[in-house]
Formats: structure tokens, sequence, C-alpha cells
């Protein structure tokens, strides 16, 4: 999710602290999938905030003076009108696509009562899970995950935007998913040591992958495995497990999540609690990107976590593996966190 089309290119300087007690930054402010990316004089970000969770704190005052959140430290001060009036809009627009509380509250009470009516208190939490997944609108999930992001970032550090290296990266993600296909890589400068996708079409990389490895196949089948992970596991679930129900159920009836909800979700992904990844479908998905899944296997045995069935039924080898990317992308890529 692109913030709006008209802004997607927009940049202004801007004046960013970190915390009350840390000297304030020139920084450059731009617009991100979901999110307002703040960045150093050199072009690398420094921290990346949630759109739909940005907050003025002085409404009706210039220079604006914006948090990520309403419990922050961080503060981003704004002169240029055009990017405050952007960033005005944005906020405004997302708060118009969010479900109505009143109307979710009604809808969720004649579920509850139908549901504890007829199945009980036992199979409730169940349903009212899967009900919560297939209410929550697309925008909500780029919401969401753009947070889950922000506390990842706050764990591992900004993300690294070497311009280079982004290119190679949205190369990777048309090559993998498709030009029509939501949602970007995101390369963490530490963390995991793995992949994984958030809701929202977000897949986070350590960058660790690419740098440790000469072939691109093995960051291309990382890549491919959490994306064909959360498409055959809503990415949203765990953070719903998290949550308790309790937090499910104020998702469903006022469409938010409490901060602390998504921060120690974001911290359990950094620790390698990833989801699980089922062989069968991990072949498919290889078999309809054309990349070959021993590469990606061999690797994975090489840390500890063998996954013999996806060697023994790669479905692609020899000439019938697409090229990935060429060599001078795949080397940007490797450096993306250099630059």
């Amino acid at each position: 999710m692109t913030a709006l089309k008209e802004y997607a290119r927009l940049e202004s300087g801007g004046i960013w602290r970190e915390s009350p007690d840390k000297a304030a930054r020139e920084v450059i402010v731009s617009f991100g999938d979901a999110t307002l990316v703040v960045s150093d004089g050199s072009g690398s970000a420094l921290t990346h905030w949630s759109l739909p969770a940005v907050t003025r704190l002085n409404a009706g005052t210039r220079p604006a003076l914006f948090a990520p959140d309403t419990d922050a430290d961080e503060t981003l001060e704004i002169e240029d009108p055009l990017m405050i009036d952007a960033i005005e809009k944005v906020r405004k627009t997302i708060a118009r696509t969010r479900p109505r509380p009143r109307k979710l509250r009604h809808l969720s009470t004649v579920l509850i009562i139908g549901t504890l009516a007829a199945a009980g208190v036992f199979w409730f939490p169940g349903a009212l899970r899967e009900q919560t997944l297939s209410a929550v609108p697309q925008s909500k999930r780029a919401e969401i995950g753009a947070t889950v992001l922000g506390h990842i970032q706050f764990l591992t550090g900004p993300s690294c935007r070497g311009p280079q290296g982004r290119q190679a990266l949205a190369q990777l993600h048309r090559r993998l998913l498709g030009r029509d296909a939501d949602g970007q890589i995101i390369v963490a400068p530490t963390g995991f040591g793995d992949a994984v996708g958030l809701p929202g079409g977000i897949i986070v990389l350590d960058k660790s992958i690419p740098e440790s490895t000469d072939d691109p196949a093995i960051t291309a089948g990382y890549v491919l495995a959490a994306h064909t992970t959360r498409t055959i596991n809503d990415p949203l679930a765990p953070i719903l497990e998290t949550a308790g129900l309790r937090g499910t159920f104020t998702l469903f009836t006022t469409g938010e999540l409490a901060p602390e909800v998504l921060k120690t979700y974001a911290q359990s992904l950094v620790d390698g609690a990833l989801p699980p990844r089922d062989p069968v479908a991990l072949v498919q998905s290889f078999d309809a990107a054309r990349l070959s899944t021993t590469p990606f296997a061999t690797h994975l045995a090489s840390h500890g976590a063998p996954m013999p069935y996806l060697i023994a039924n790669d479905p692609v080898t020899g000439d019938d593996v697409a090229p990935i990317m060429g060599d001078g992308a795949w080397v940007s890529l490797q450096g993306i966190c250099d630059t």
C-alpha cells in the first residue's frame, strides 16, 4: 500500500529527535509503503513510522510536530507546507478506510450471542479468531504489518536502503512474485538469520542471508519460502495468538490492537519464533517460480534445519531454472547495507 500515489515521490527536509535526551538531526522525510521514512543525508533510513499511527502533536501550528504514536519519544518537525498537508491527507484517508467501531460492535455482539448459544464457550475462541481473520480489511493489515516492521527495526536497527540494492530487491520481488504483486522486501541489518512475511505484503529478510552466500538462488529461496508460508498460513493469525482472546475481541469490535501486542510479536520474530515451513507447498511455489529447491534446501541443512523433501522433489533442474538476477544486481543486493 503506497500512501497516496500523488505523494509517492514526495520528499522534504525535517528535524528528527530520537528521544528528548538525544540531539536533533536534520533528515529527509519521504513516503514508503504504509510508512513514513526518515533518512539521513546519505539516504540511509533512520526509522520507518507506520503512517496510520502517526500523531500530530501541535494541531494548527507550524512547523508541524509529529510522533510515530501517542506514547513514543521520537519527534519529527517539518516546515514544508506540502509535506505537512500530504501527511495530514494520508492520515485522514487511512482513518476513513478503518472499520467503523459502532458497526463492528453491533456485528460482533450478534456473532457472540449466536456463537455462544450454538456451541458454547469452548468453541467460541476459535470462531472469534476465524471471524476476525476474515473481517480485517487489507488496509488494516497493511497498517499492522507496517507497525510490526517498525518494532522490528527498533530491535535490529533501520532497514538497509542502498539505492541500487533497493532496485535489486524490487527486481527480485517481481521475479519471484510477479509484476502485479503487492508489498515489498525489506532487508534488516541484524536479527533472526531468516525471512518472514508480515501482514500487508511485507517480507523482512535478514542481511546475513545475501551477505553470507554467493548464490542468489539461496536468497530467492528464503524470500519465496516466506511468501509461501504467509500465503498458506494467514500472517495475522500468530499476531492474534499473541493478542489472546481479549486482544482478538478488541480488534474485532474496535479495529485496534494494543501497541504492546505488536511489540511483543516483533520481539518473538527477532528471537527466531518463525512459523513452520510446509515442504509440499514450497515445492509447488518453487515450481511456479521456476526456481530450484536444492540450493535453498542445502543451505538449510548446513544450518541444522534439513528439509530432505525439497531435494528429493526438486521440481526445476538444469535448463528449466529461470535466471534470478544479473551479476550487477546481485552484488548490489549483497551490499545494500553498505551504503
